[in-house]
């Protein structure tokens, strides 16, 4: 068994010279983001969820013609012998009521995933867009993911935008099949801490992905596995924590950085107290933080861990550390190489020789969690408070 560093939630701008995910970086493409993961980043595993996307398959077929991706036993693509590729789709479904959510829906092969690219076009208007809307109920979605032995995830489980608990639902079967669900992905502004205090949560394991819609966003939040090997195999054994194979820790933002953590006004930004009907600017409509939510759907005042959660490690990317700019960091990766051996390989010693104490203090303070913050809300992230 070995570690691996794993974001399985990352999106692909343009391929083919038109638009995936309308939202994303144009920059963001298949070739940047591999590059970009395996030698910036220093990741060992990635699922690109827009991989059933057409544009972006045939940027596949292309990296595999050309011998930059190969196919892997066990499932996946192998990216230079450096990093595992798993391609995948995020799909959204309307809620039993009023709302949506988005799932992840990965698979083992590229012609697995064209299969499923072919059955999407059929329930969707745009299948050459990401995140589409389809005309099917979650269970369905579920079904048509089983049958290509595929794997389903709860995206961003509690954000208020698209969000399964924070839009649409208070319990889980309201809208899918709890025992088809593989795995349940926080989102930004949720923790461990959290989610455990919904009982339903106790037998899922949790997922903290970035949900990347620009290069320097990949990482943001990821995941350290124990595997035999970086295969799709080996992941469904660790999501299942199967034939010891598991996710051995979570890492992502401490929760009040995330961007919808606490309520805000629709309109002005305001923050937006629970209980409150009209905030002062006149406006009656909210943003719901993540947290605010979360007291109405939880069952439990506190927490319980059930005995197989990993630890939640919050850490800060090197992109929001107050006073390292784009110098400092490039004299960093110069000596240490990727983002993971700044976060964990490189002692405080190590870090001070390149950029001085007192940000050497400071990357090291935020890479342990141990920071103030100023919570975000109604999409703004939150501040580091510095002394």
């Amino acid at each position: 068994m070995k570690f691996v560093y794993a974001d399985f939630h990352v999106h692909i701008g343009w391929a083919l010279g038109r638009p995936v995910k309308m939202a994303a970086a144009r920059t963001l493409t298949l070739a940047n983001l591999l590059q970009h993961a395996a030698e910036r980043k220093g990741i060992d595993l990635v699922t690109v969820i827009d991989g059933v996307c057409p544009p972006v398959q045939s940027e596949v077929k292309q990296l595999l013609q050309a011998g930059e991706l190969t196919c892997q036993p066990g499932g996946g693509l192998r990216y230079r012998d450096r990093l595992t590729v798993i391609l995948g789709a995020e799909v959204e479904v309307a809620g039993p009521k009023a709302g949506a959510a988005h799932f992840g829906c990965w698979f083992a092969d590229l012609e697995t995933a064209r299969d499923f690219a072919d059955w999407l076009a059929t329930v969707q208007k745009n299948p050459h867009l990401s995140s589409q809307r389809a005309r099917v109920g979650a269970w369905e979605l579920q079904e048509q993911v089983a049958e290509r032995n595929g794997l389903f995830i709860i995206h961003h489980a509690f954000t208020p935008h698209k969000g399964m608990y924070g839009n649409c639902v208070r319990c889980m079967r309201e809208m899918v099949n709890p025992a088809g669900v593989d795995a349940v992905e926080l989102g930004l502004s949720a923790d461990t801490d959290m989610a455990d205090c919904l009982d339903e949560l106790a037998a899922f394991t949790f997922l903290s992905n970035s949900d990347a819609h620009s290069l320097p966003k990949i990482a943001r939040e990821y995941n350290r596995l124990e595997l035999a090997e970086p295969s799709f195999t080996a992941v469904r054994d660790a999501l299942h924590r199967r034939r010891q194979h598991r996710v051995a820790a979570n890492y992502g933002l401490l929760p009040a950085l995330g961007k919808y953590h606490r309520s805000a006004c629709k309109r002005c930004g305001r923050p937006w107290a629970p209980g409150t009907q009209r905030c002062a600017c006149g406006c009656d409509k909210v943003v719901l933080g993540v947290y605010d939510r979360l007291l109405q759907v939880r069952d439990r005042g506190e927490p319980v861990h059930p005995e197989h959660r990993p630890p939640y490690v919050h850490q800060v990317p090197l992109e929001f550390i107050p006073g390292l700019g784009p110098v400092s960091r490039e004299r960093l990766f110069a000596a240490f190489g990727t983002e993971m051996a700044i976060l964990h390989q490189a002692t405080l010693e190590q870090l001070a020789e390149v950029v001085g104490w007192d940000l050497a203090r400071r990357i090291d303070a935020a890479r342990r969690g141990k920071t103030r913050v100023s919570p975000g809300r109604g999409g703004v992230y939150g501040k580091l408070l510095v002394p």
